[in-house]
């Protein structure tokens, strides 16, 4: 199954020829060696360059086995360079190799080569790119498939799609089972077989019980706030546990730098800060998490939300929890603060948006409580309601764009 990853190879071709390590991140079965050694490969052939040009060794085939040696592989990459044109080496599973950052950091000055490689998450994470490779390598992060991607893959309807996409996630071999018990037989294995291995081997966790219980209950929080403190007390009150807070936050840190999840901080927009707690966790793929709750708790509202944040993940906004405080008063006419929240403050480059999540806005009522918080910021930033189902998009009269979710979803530029 063909599918295209055009986010992610546009970002690679930007990158071609600039004297850095190009290093391809994300979560397990996400596509990255498929992104290297097929997509972008394809796109160096299509440029015309010679397959004598392209160096393409991975380093999990066991065929390879004699260049996990870093010594190995640095002779058998010097030997294929023969002249003085652009060499591309692309290597996968890079981590099979030890010391294999003075490898790659040894053709950081030769001027005709160019360099990609994939890690395992195991091994190989964002902070690692940083501080192994001397601020000279680049991260290009994959996720799991976007909806337009996942539905290119598919001949289903949009609307079956989408409902498929929220209970199944968008991890690239979901697109190609067809029966839903084999899906969730594949998610609930990888879970427990792939990430929680990762993080056990790389951190030595022994007693894992407490990090198992926090997935689950992140899991079953998705877009609600939380803190160390308010986990701590449930593990206390519902599993009897003694687990520290350090502990808690040490563990969703592990989840954080495995790509498992993501968090997002709250943003006072009146006041222009972070409020560093409490946060909301997002998980990068729907299918996991559900995997995670043996596919009990399929909440649509919750999952809309966790939805739209990994897409304008996708799309490269980084993204908060915003907060509005109003200043009002009460019945008695005493003074008192009231905090509404913007579900999403959405920020790349120059450029902000302000988005609600809202499965139905099918009573007045509805719609008057998820206006309120956009109509109290006094900024010119676009500003969005986003909600599940066909109605069309159109701007309300105070200049608020309330959007279907397929817009949202399938039109590049609405936003």
């Amino acid at each position: 199954m063909n599918i295209k990853r055009d986010i992610y190879l546009n970002r690679l071709i930007s990158s071609k020829h600039n004297s850095m390590i190009k290093v391809v991140t994300g979560m397990r079965r996400s596509g990255k060696s498929y992104l290297l050694f097929n997509i972008f490969v394809n796109h160096l052939k299509q440029c015309n360059i010679d397959d004598s040009h392209i160096i393409l060794i991975d380093l999990e085939d066991r065929r390879n086995k004699d260049l996990r040696n870093p010594d190995n592989l640095l002779n058998y990459i010097d030997s294929k360079i023969q002249d003085e044109q652009m060499y591309y080496v692309l290597l996968d599973e890079i981590q099979k190799v030890d010391e294999f950052e003075d490898v790659l950091n040894s053709y950081l000055k030769v001027n005709n080569v160019d360099l990609y490689v994939t890690g395992s998450n195991s091994k190989m994470l964002s902070k690692d790119v940083i501080t192994e490779f001397r601020g000279r390598g680049e991260e290009v992060k994959i996720r799991p498939l976007s909806f337009k991607e996942f539905l290119s893959a598919n001949s289903m309807t949009k609307e079956e799609c989408l409902e498929e996409y929220l209970i199944y996630g968008g991890l690239p071999k979901i697109a190609s089972i067809e029966e839903k018990l084999k899906k969730e037989e594949y998610l609930k294995g990888l879970f427990a077989k792939t990430y929680i291995t990762d993080i056990k081997e790389r951190y030595s966790i022994q007693n894992d019980s407490d990090l198992e219980e926090l997935i689950n209950i992140i899991a079953s929080n998705i877009g609600g706030l939380t803190n160390p403190l308010k986990l701590q007390n449930t593990f206390k009150s519902v599993k009897k546990s003694d687990i520290s807070v350090n502990t808690i936050k040490t563990y969703s840190d592990l989840l954080q730098d495995t790509f498992l999840i993501e968090k997002s901080v709250r943003y006072d927009i009146k006041g222009k800060k972070y409020i560093e707690t409490p946060s909301k966790y997002y998980f990068e793929d729907l299918g996991l998490r559900n995997a995670r709750l043996n596919f009990r708790q399929i909440e649509p509202t919750h999952l809309l939300e966790n939805l739209i944040y990994n897409e304008l993940r996708i799309k490269g906004y980084s993204v908060d929890v915003g907060q509005v405080t109003l200043n009002t008063k009460n019945e008695e006419g005493k003074s008192q603060r009231k905090h509404l929240e913007v579900d999403f403050v959405c920020n790349r480059g120059y450029n902000r948006i302000y988005i609600q999540s809202a499965y139905s806005l099918n009573t007045q009522e509805k719609m008057s409580q998820e206006l309120q918080s956009l109509l109290n910021i006094k900024d010119n930033f676009q500003k969005v309601i986003i909600t599940y189902g066909l109605q069309p998009t159109y701007m309300n009269e105070d200049g608020i764009l309330i959007m279907n979710i397929f817009d949202f979803l399938l039109k590049d530029d609405i936003i």
